[in-house]
C-alpha cells in the first residue's frame, strides 16, 4: 500500500505549484504536463509511447480502482499493455485507490509505478490544473516525490529547474522506437512493414488478427531497406513529440509514397503530410480523450474516437500537396484524416486500434487490407 506520509510537489514553468501526496517511486522528473479526460484505460494510456516525455494528468477523479493486470500474452505481445513498460514521465491524479478490485488485477497502481521507477502525485485539485492547461496551453513541469521524512522545498525547485528549451529538442521517437527489426510472422498471405515511431501493441495486434505478417523496423530505416523486405504495404505508426524532428522518417516516407500502399496513424499522419509538402503545428492543449469526434467529409458520418496528439496538420497547406482532407474534428475544425488523390495512401490522426476507447474505426484496418489485396 502507498505510504501516506510521502509528500509530493508538481511545479509548472510559470511558478504555479501543487502540493499533494506521493505514490509510486520517489525522485524528481520533468516533462510536458498534459491532461486526458479518459474515464478508464489508465494501464493502456500509461504504456502508450505517445506519452513519452510527458507528465500525464487524468481528470477522472478516482484512479487505480481496478488495479493492474498481468503481462499475459496474446499473439505474442502483451494483452493489456501498449508497450513493454510505463512510458509517461509521471502521473498526476486526484484520488488514488489503495484497495483495487478486479478479477484480472495482480497489483496496485502504486506498486506498478514503484516497480517501474515512475513517480506520481495525488490529492491535488486536478480540475484547477486542467483549467489552467486549457487556458494557457500545455506547460513544462517538474514532479518530485519525497522520501517519508522529507519536506517539499519550493524555493530549491525554482532555482534548479531544467532547461525547457533543451527538453523540447529531445528526439523522443528515437527513445521509443525499436533498435533492431522485429518480425511477427503468422504465415499470412500479406506482409506489412511497420515503421515504429512509438507504435502501440494494439496496432500490431490488429494487423495480425487480419492475417497480415508484420515486420517492425526502427524509425530511421531507409526506403531501400524497407522495400528489400518486399512488403505489400507500409504503416507509419503513432509516436511522441514534434513530427518535424523526424527528418529521416519523413524522407523515407516521401520516397515510399510513390511505390507502395501506405497507412499512417497519429504521428504517422503528420509525417505523411510533411513528406508531401504540408505543414504541421502544435495545438494549444492537444486532443487526449476517448470521445473526440471525427467527421467524414464525404459521407457526413461522425465517429467517436480515441485521440492522443499534441500536433496537427495545417489544413491550408494540404492544398499544395496531393492529399485531400478526409476527416475533420467538429469541435475545432482540425484535420483528422487525409488521403492521397491518386495513390493508395491514407492516414488518420486518431487511434483506430483503440485500447483504450471505442473500436468503431477498426474498419480502417480492413480498408488497408483491401488496399493491399488490390495491389
Amino acid at each position: 500500500m502507498s505510504d501516506k506520509n510521502k509528500k509530493a510537489i508538481l511545479l509548472l514553468e510559470d511558478g504555479t505549484s501543487f502540493i499533494g501526496k506521493g505514490f509510486g517511486a520517489t525522485g524528481k522528473i520533468s516533462g510536458e504536463v498534459v491532461f486526458s479526460t479518459s474515464m478508464v484505460g489508465y494501464t493502456e494510456s500509461l504504456t502508450d509511447p505517445s506519452y513519452k516525455g510527458q507528465i500525464l494528468t487524468l481528470t477522472y477523479p478516482l484512479i487505480g480502482n481496478y488495479g493492474v493486470p498481468s503481462n499475459e500474452l496474446d499473439l505474442g505481445i502483451p494483452l493489456y499493455f501498449e508497450s513493454d513498460h510505463i512510458q509517461v514521465q509521471g502521473l498526476v491524479i486526484h484520488e488514488l485507490c489503495l484497495e483495487p478490485y478486479h478479477w484480472a488485477s495482480t497489483r496496485t497502481l502504486d506498486k506498478w509505478l514503484s516497480d517501474e521507477g515512475v513517480p506520481g502525485i495525488y490529492g491535488i485539485d486536478t480540475r484547477r490544473l486542467t483549467k489552467k492547461l486549457r487556458s494557457n496551453g500545455v506547460m513544462f513541469g517538474i514532479l518530485q516525490v519525497f522520501d517519508t521524512n522529507e519536506e517539499p522545498n519550493l524555493e530549491n525547485l525554482l532555482k534548479n529547474r531544467p532547461n525547457i528549451a533543451d527538453h523540447q529538442q529531445t528526439n523522443l521517437v528515437k527513445e521509443v522506437s525499436v533498435k533492431t527489426t522485429c518480425k511477427y510472422n503468422i504465415d499470412g498471405k500479406l506482409t506489412v512493414v511497420l515503421i515504429d515511431c512509438g507504435t502501440k501493441f494494439s496496432i500490431i495486434r490488429n494487423l495480425l488478427s487480419r492475417g497480415i505478417n508484420v515486420i517492425r523496423v526502427p524509425y530511421d530505416t531507409s526506403a531501400p531497406e524497407i522495400l528489400a523486405y518486399h512488403p505489400d504495404g507500409v504503416l507509419v505508426s503513432n509516436g511522441p513529440g514534434d513530427p518535424k524532428q523526424n527528418a529521416k522518417t519523413i524522407e523515407t516516407v516521401r520516397e515510399l509514397t510513390e511505390k507502395i500502399p501506405m497507412m499512417g496513424i497519429c504521428l504517422g499522419a503528420q509525417i505523411l503530410a510533411l513528406a508531401l509538402g504540408a505543414d504541421t503545428y502544435k495545438l494549444k492543449f492537444g486532443h487526449r480523450s476517448q470521445n473526440q469526434p471525427a467527421l467524414d467529409l464525404n459521407s457526413s458520418r461522425c465517429y467517436i474516437t480515441i485521440q492522443n496528439h499534441g500536433y496537427a496538420i495545417n489544413m491550408e497547406t494540404l492544398k499544395q500537396t496531393p492529399f485531400e482532407p478526409w476527416y475533420v474534428n467538429p469541435n475545432d475544425k482540425t484535420v483528422e484524416g487525409i488521403r492521397h488523390k491518386t495513390k493508395p495512401v491514407f492516414a488518420i490522426q486518431w487511434h483506430p486500434e483503440a485500447s483504450p476507447g471505442p473500436c468503431d474505426t477498426e474498419i480502417l484496418f480492413d480498408k488497408f487490407k483491401k488496399t493491399l489485396e488490390a495491389k
